[in-house]
């Protein structure tokens, strides 16, 4: 089954049963060091992730992991914006930018960014609204509870797929009601965004109803605690993010077959090839 998502200057399409949307952290505490890279690096690395099968490329100044504090604008947008000039005179790659703020997406648009990836869901700043409806971007809606520096303090739900599907449906309203248009609305329930593992298996198992189905749902549990949970013996360590590969695609390949359509991962070949089985089984 393809899969087109339009964007503003063009569209990206693949006949894989998902988008593969490759990561690159210009951020010096990201909790992979593995996706920590910053300038000529960051280009280097977004180039190889292209080379391997990356659909899209996501970049982000500004750490969510569970404990950060959230980084001054200034510094937020000098990690990226030259990541992106140096992107776009290589590559034409669709560009998402992982950020809460007008200032920065109106900075990364001008060079050439192409969708707008918002952990807070346009809640943060409203007027990220108005501007990606003016420019037809493509908005990720993220499903958080708190924030980062205390997000995991409160995990508790009394149903998981209800709740989600509320705040993220009253999220969808917000975006139609500033003009964002419906085919550039994709949902992303925050996997690990105050959950514990059990929340977050069964956002992965239940991913497709959010909504209704209506909008494409991106998946971003690339390497995260939960994998490391869900991955090991009950008797045995977690393994730590480097060692999460194989669970994260796993854990993937099930989202995908309960409905994500969009994967957001560090591990672009590793994940190419498992949509590749999908689509040729």
């Amino acid at each position: 089954m393809s899969l087109t998502l339009n964007l503003p200057r063009g569209a990206v399409s693949t006949e894989r049963p998902a988008l593969i949307m490759g990561i690159v952290n210009c951020t010096p505490d990201s909790f992979f060091s593995g996706s920590r890279f910053s300038g000529a690096r960051a280009v280097e690395r977004a180039l190889e992730l292209v080379e391997e099968g990356a659909d899209i490329i996501d970049l982000g100044g500004e750490s969510t992991r569970p404990g950060a504090e959230y980084t001054d604008e200034s510094e937020e947008a000098g990690r990226i914006l030259p990541v992106i000039e140096g992107i776009r005179r290589r590559c034409g790659v669709p560009i998402s930018v992982d950020t809460r703020r007008l200032s920065v997406f109106r900075e990364a648009w001008r060079r050439g960014a192409d969708i707008l990836n918002d952990v807070s869901a346009l809640e943060d700043d409203a007027a990220l609204a108005d501007f990606a409806a003016e420019k037809k971007c493509p908005v990720v809606l993220m499903h958080k509870r708190g924030n980062p520096v205390d997000m995991q303090s409160d995990t508790f739900y009394a149903d998981i797929l209800k709740e989600v599907d509320s705040y993220l449906r009253a999220r969808v309203d917000f975006a139609l009601s500033r003009g964002i248009p419906r085919d550039r609305i994709i949902l992303d329930p925050g996997i690990g965004f105050g959950k514990d593992t059990r929340s977050n298996a069964m956002l992965i198992r239940g991913c497709g109803s959010l909504c209704g189905g209506e909008y494409p749902v991106l998946m971003a549990l690339s390497r995260k605690t939960c994998v490391g949970y869900l991955s090991a013996d009950a008797d045995e360590e977690i393994p730590g993010p480097e060692e999460r590969l194989p669970g994260s695609v796993s854990a993937n390949l099930i989202a995908v077959q309960s409905g994500a359509r969009i994967l957001r991962v560090h591990d672009v070949k590793a994940t190419r090839q498992m949509l590749n089985v999908l689509k040729n089984l």
